[in-house]
């Protein structure tokens, strides 16, 4: 029998959506299915590109269903729906990252067309997606990486009203292909943010000279150059400080693509790894039978959980975001750091069960274990999205404000609200619901509770021991306290999907123990700094606490987790 909390291919009925999303949905996981694992790993081993994919891709008009928002459609199932995005990512990362990173730099590369006003430029992308076409990103360079305040892409006027564009971009995936690639440069007339632009390039110009692929892998990540490539008014996009909203904005969007790709991937590994684990005999007695993998296994599964939980729930933010919304401008980076580094966890906890097993090449858990390690390194580093977390740790803790409760959105709606966000500045304004209430919904639960005590401590933390001037300087010590509020945040997203879905709250307390031990961790961590204050050494101490043991509820847990074995296994 196949678990209700896990992506299971023979059983997946994505009935929430409409009718043509649950088509695509599923002959998406079809043509996967009988593509065959055989295959789909040796592609992966050889690097080979993925034009099979994108065929099927064009035939059935994914991307274009997907990807266009209404306003710039033709048919009533044309919309920018985060929630089946999210689902489309889960299936592309439970299958390979490379078949997700096609898709998610064609996601990169349209933000900023359809953040634009240029009507030419809209009206080019949605023909180009209706081919079935990929789009391209062309925001890092080689000497700046994604420092857009020193692009060294230049456009000098051409004298007609145009320029010619001139300079390199480097670590663009989809390059070699991009039917239009969204690229940032500055003018050589203007100085200063005023001299931003965004405009479109198109790989098959005579400009446009690709220079290799970056990284070993199926996924083209290129480096171009552009050489007196012309750029007309068609061509571009945004200007001026607008151009640099866009990109940020854009990276908004496509941020929140990595949590679901990674729970994808910790999903196909999960079921190799369970059904290794628990069919290998050693000693006389199956693997599993031994207490540390039970403990290693339950904890992968349940952290799985809590990345599943907390990434639907923040889809409902996005959603439901406005210009008097921005919640999202929190939860966005939270998926992508703390989701994708629960990623890393839950991916080595059953690597340490199934050992050598993890490297064999006939193993999806083999590219599984080099894949995940990527997520956590796109769209910015853990550390830039971790301090970027940190700027709404005090509103979030100690200030809330009052907002209507957000519902679970997977309505056929369009996310329009995601190309209007306007300016990327003010997140300290931005206000938050109060988190208590996510908490107290479930103080009856012993590790709940007890995770409670220690967000409680974190205020008080922020109210009476707060870095001073100095170390709030020391980037060191304040990653540090990110980490600690980001298990907050964590717990309060799970916690309101525990009530929307009505999750076991078996479940939810083994998962609960788990966030209790990783705050005491973090806790020693920080009393460990050395800038760290007496006081504060006391404070992290004191913090530390031991999860409520139940033998009774841990092993009800682990038979969920045992009966994953042999549930699933992809077509050879």
């Amino acid at each position: 029998m196949a678990d209700p909390l896990l992506f299971n291919p023979l059983a997946y009925d994505p009935s929430h959506f409409d009718a043509e999303t649950r088509r695509l949905l599923r002959a998406t996981v079809d043509w996967f299915e009988a593509r065959g694992k055989r295959r789909i790993i040796e592609d992966y081993r050889t690097r080979a590109w993925l034009g099979d994919f994108l065929e099927f891709a064009a035939k059935e008009g994914l991307f274009a269903t997907f990807l266009t928002p209404a306003s710039a459609g033709e048919r009533e199932d044309q919309r920018w729906d985060t929630a089946r995005i999210a689902a489309l990512n889960e299936i592309f990362g439970f299958y390979g990252l490379d078949y997700w990173y096609a898709w998610q730099v064609t996601i990169l590369g349209l933000g900023p067309v359809w953040q634009s006003d240029n009507a030419a430029a809209r009206a080019r992308a949605a023909e180009l997606l209706a081919q079935g076409e990929v789009f391209a990103f062309g925001l890092s360079e080689k000497a700046h990486g994604a420092d857009i305040y020193s692009t060294d892409m230049l456009l000098e006027p051409d004298g007609d009203g145009g320029f010619l564009a001139t300079g390199s971009k480097y670590y663009i995936g989809n390059g070699n292909a991009a039917g239009l690639i969204s690229v940032f440069g500055r003018r050589t007339d203007v100085e200063g943010p005023d001299g931003y632009v965004f405009f479109a390039a198109d790989s098959r110009h005579p400009a446009y000279h690709l220079v290799k692929n970056v990284v070993d892998s199926s996924k083209y990540v290129s480096e171009f150059r552009l050489d007196g490539y012309p750029v007309g008014p068609d061509d571009v996009l945004h200007t001026g400080r607008a151009a640099f909203d866009a990109a940020l904005n854009t990276v908004n969007v496509g941020k929140f693509n990595l949590c679901t790709a990674s729970i994808g991937i910790c999903e196909h590994a999960m079921y190799e790894a369970v059904t290794h684990a628990h069919n290998r005999v050693l000693y006389g007695r199956p693997v599993t039978a031994f207490p540390h993998v039970r403990r290693e296994l339950a904890d992968a599964y349940v952290r799985l959980v809590g990345m599943k939980l907390f990434s639907d729930r923040a889809v409902d933010y996005f959603r439901s975001a406005g210009p008097d919304d921005r919640r999202y401008l929190l939860f966005n980076p939270m998926t992508k750091m703390k989701v994708t580094t629960e990623g890393e966890k839950v991916i080595d906890l059953m690597w340490d069960v199934i050992a050598a097993k993890g490297f064999e090449k006939d193993t999806y858990f083999a590219q599984a274990a080099v894949e995940i390690r990527s997520l956590p390194k796109l769209e910015g580093t853990v550390h830039v999205n971790l301090a970027l977390i940190l700027k709404f740790m005090r509103n979030h803790l100690l200030d809330p404000a009052g907002y209507e409760p957000v519902t679970t959105r997977l309505d056929a709606a369009d996310d329009a609200f995601l190309f209007r966000q306007g300016p990327a500045r003010g997140l300290g304004s931005v206000r938050f619901h109060d988190w208590r209430p996510a908490y107290d919904a479930y103080a009856s639960v012993p590790n709940v509770a007890r995770f409670r005590e220690q967000a409680d401590a974190l205020c008080a933390f922020v109210s009476d021991s707060a870095p001073d001037e100095e170390q709030s300087r020391d980037l060191d010590f304040l990653l540090s306290v990110g980490q600690l509020f980001a298990l907050v945040v964590h717990g309060q997203l799970i916690l309101e999907q525990a009530r929307l879905t009505g999750l076991d709250e078996d479940v939810l307390d083994e998962l609960f123990s788990v966030l209790v031990r990783d705050f005491s961790a973090h806790a020693v961590e920080l009393h460990g700094k050395d800038s760290a204050t007496g006081e504060q050494q006391r404070w992290a101490l004191g913090a530390v606490r031991r999860p409520v043991v139940d033998e009774a509820r841990a092993a009800r847990v682990w038979e969920r987790v045992e009966a994953l074995s042999g549930s699933y296994e992809m077509a050879p």
